[in-house]
């Protein structure tokens, strides 16, 4: 259980034991986001993160803080830089990521705070939040947009149950397909729970 008035003393603001906007918005400053972004992040997350059953648990927002943090570069990057990479390359008519067409890679290319990546991924978040993504994909890089994505994907991809054995690797193999950054992500999670738990 997530002790939000013992959270809240650490981070200095008002310590009444509710999460909601002003404390996660504080959450996401202390790991890294401006606080522009962190009060985007926040206006939509305590619902998306409620929703998501992330905000029960400190060992779960804490991971999730270490992945969306990590794959946004510290809450700094919401577009994938492209190069476009080898791999970036790669996307290119990925019949697994539903980029049937030209330029799919490319347009459908990592957003947001978890950084989806291709057109079904898109149509998918898309439907679920009743957003059309899969026709407008910069909508997913506003991080009140993103922050749903990101907690929609988590639920859909069961990853409370990993965060709760406080499995980073198994954590970050379902947000990334593999271990890339392992390193930092540690590092992010090592920080997440200092002031979580």
């Amino acid at each position: 259980m997530l002790d939000v008035a013992k959270v809240q003393r650490r981070l200095g603001v008002p310590a009444d034991g509710a999460l909601g906007p002003i404390t996660l918005g504080a959450i996401f400053m202390r790991c890294g986001a401006t606080p522009a972004i962190a009060q985007h992040l926040a206006s939509t997350g305590v619902a998306a993160l409620e929703g998501a059953v992330i905000l029960e648990s400190g060992l779960r927002l804490a991971h999730f803080l270490a992945e969306v943090g990590h794959e946004s570069m510290g809450f700094a990057r919401f577009t994938e830089i492209w190069g476009p990479t080898p791999q970036q390359v790669k996307y290119e008519g990925r019949a697994d990521l539903g980029n049937v067409n030209p330029g799919d890679g490319y347009r459908y290319r990592g957003r947001g705070p978890i950084q989806i990546t291709g057109r079904a991924n898109y149509r998918r978040y898309g439907e679920m939040l009743g957003i059309d993504l899969e026709g407008n994909p910069d909508l997913a890089a506003s991080p009140a947009v993103g922050i749903r994505i990101a907690a929609a994907y988590w639920t859909r991809n069961r990853i409370n149950a990993p965060a709760d054995r406080d499995d980073i690797e198994a954590v970050t193999r379902l947000i990334n397909g593999g271990v890339n950054g392992i390193v930092d992500r540690r590092a992010r999670l090592a920080k997440a729970k200092e002031l979580l738990l």
